[in-house]
C-alpha cells in the first residue's frame, strides 16, 4: 500500500542508550488500523522495493504521540503503543519535518470513518474460530507465495462476504489476518515451475498481487470459482448498472 509519509529518522535502538540508528520510515493505513513501519536503509531498485520487509511494525491504533525534551536533543518525538510495553524515540532533521509527522500520526491514529456495517461484520469474524463462521462460501487449506523469500506458506482459510480470512489451523481460535477482496481479479497462472496457481490481481499498483495454490488442480479450481462469485456480490454500483446494461435485451425483460 502507498505510504501517507516516508523519510530518513533517527531512533534510539532498545541496548544501547545515546546512541542512534538511521531508519527508512514510513506510515500507512489498512482497512481497519494505521500501522508506522521502520526498516533499515537499502537499495531499491525498480519494483523490488517489496523485497525489503520491516524491520519493526507499530501499531498505531490507540498509540500516544508527543514531542520529548527530555533528552535535550532538538525534533525529538516518542510514539508509546496502546500496550504501553515499550516507548519508541524518534529524531527528526528539521522542526518542520517533526510536525509533518506529528500530524500526519495524529490523523493515522484519529482518523474520520464512517460507520459501515460489512467491516464490522468482517471484524467480528475475525475474532471467531474458522469453524464458527456461518456458511461460508468456501473454506479449505490454501498456501500462500511468499514473495520475500520465495516460499508457500499453508494457511486454512475461509471466505465470506468479499472477504478472505486466514488462520493458522483449523483449530485457531481467531484469525490471523484477512483480504478484503473488493476490485480483485481472479484468475488461474503458471509460475515458472509450472505449477498453477491462483491469482488475485488487485484494482491498483498500490495494492499487492497475492498468489496460493491448494492441494491439487480441483481444488484450485473450486476455490477460484468461490472467489470470482463473492466478489461479483460487492461490485460497485455503477458497474453493476453498466454489466446490467450490457446484458442482451432478452435478458432484462420484466
Amino acid at each position: 500500500m502507498r505510504p501517507l509519509l516516508s523519510v530518513y529518522l533517527q531512533t534510539a535502538p532498545l541496548r544501547k542508550p545515546g546512541s542512534r540508528l538511521e531508519m527508512w520510515c514510513w506510515l500507512s493505513t489498512a482497512r481497519r488500523s494505521p500501522v508506522w513501519s521502520m526498516q533499515k536503509p537499502c537499495t531499491w531498485q525498480g519494483k523490488d522495493e517489496g523485497k525489503c520487509s520491516p524491520l519493526e511494525v507499530i501499531k498505531l491504533e490507540g498509540a500516544e504521540v508527543g514531542i520529548d525534551s527530555s533528552l535535550g536533543k532538538p525534533f525529538v518525538f516518542n510514539c508509546v503503543p496502546q500496550s504501553g510495553n515499550r516507548t519508541f524515540c524518534f529524531c527528526a532533521t528539521s522542526n518542520q519535518e517533526m510536525k509533518r509527522w506529528l500530524e500526519a500520526m495524529d490523523k493515522a491514529i484519529h482518523p474520520v470513518r464512517q460507520n459501515h456495517v460489512w467491516e464490522d461484520v468482517t471484524l467480528h469474524n475475525s475474532n471467531l474460530p474458522p469453524l464458527a463462521i456461518k456458511n461460508p462460501e468456501c473454506l479449505g487449506l490454501l498456501h500462500q507465495l511468499d514473495r520475500n523469500t520465495d516460499m508457500w506458506v499453508q494457511h486454512y482459510c475461509i471466505l465470506k462476504d468479499g472477504c478472505l480470512y486466514f488462520y493458522a489451523s483449523i483449530r485457531s481460535t481467531q484469525a490471523s489476518g484477512g483480504l478484503y477482496l473488493q476490485g480483485y481479479r481472479v484468475n488461474e497462472q503458471i509460475l515458472s515451475f509450472k505449477q498453477s496457481v491462483i491469482e488475485l490481481k488487485p484494482p491498483s499498483e498500490e495494492f499487492k498481487t497475492f498468489y496460493f495454490c491448494a492441494e491439487n488442480n480441483t481444488e484450485n479450481q473450486r476455490w477460484i470459482t468461490a472467489l470470482k462469485a463473492s466478489i461479483k456480490k460487492w461490485l460497485p454500483l455503477h458497474q453493476a448498472i453498466q454489466d446490467f446494461m450490457n446484458r442482451p435485451l432478452e435478458e432484462t425483460r420484466m
